[in-house]
Order: structure tokens, then C-alpha cells, then sequence
């Protein structure tokens, strides 16, 4: 999916359903159409396929709390590493400059 030019959300869009109709509607290149050749795995038998699947919440376990307080540390360190180096340029100014 991260491969897709079209972005995973093209993708996750066709997800359990016949996705013939979106791909040739796209006109994709005849490049995309031999790559295709590469993935295709066969014809899906409609009668096998759920008409209604049931909806199954997310977890939110421990790894959601976890991704949480990593996305707070990346933010945090956005923040003080742009001001810990401006601080140290400033530094550097001040201890190398020449009394006149």
C-alpha cells in the first residue's frame, strides 16, 4: 500500500468489494495494467462474499496508550530541539565574540 502512487486511501476505499470498476475507471497507464499482471490473484466468487460485515470496535489497549505518549515525545522534541540549537548558535556568538 505505502507503493501506491494513488495513496493507500484509493485502496482502502476498494476493500471488500469488486474493485474492477474503480481501476479501469481511473484509466490507469498501460504500465500500471502490466504491473497489475504481477498482483492479480484470481476472480472472486460473489456468492462467497458477506453481504453485511459486522463492525468490530479497535482495541484501546495498551499499544494505543503507547502511541499516544510517542506522539507527545516526537512534539515535545520538535519544539526544544529547534531552541536547544538556537540557544547554542547564540552561545557560540556570545563566547566567540571579540571585545572591541
Amino acid at each position: 500500500m505505502d507503493d501506491h502512487p494513488g495513496g493507500d486511501e484509493v485502496l482502502l476505499a476498494a476493500t471488500g468489494k469488486d474493485a474492477t470498476n474503480d481501476f479501469v475507471d481511473v484509466g490507469h497507464s498501460d504500465s500500471a495494467r502490466d504491473m497489475m499482471d504481477k498482483y492479480y490473484i484470481g476472480e472472486i466468487d460473489p456468492s462467497t462474499v458477506p453481504l453485511k460485515r459486522p463492525y468490530v470496535p479497535p482495541q484501546q489497549g495498551q499499544s494505543y496508550n503507547q502511541d499516544k505518549s510517542s506522539d507527545f515525545m516526537i512534539k515535545i522534541l520538535q519544539f526544544l530541539v529547534p531552541l536547544m540549537i538556537l540557544g547554542l548558535a547564540f552561545a557560540v556568538r556570545h563566547f566567540t565574540k571579540k571585545e572591541d
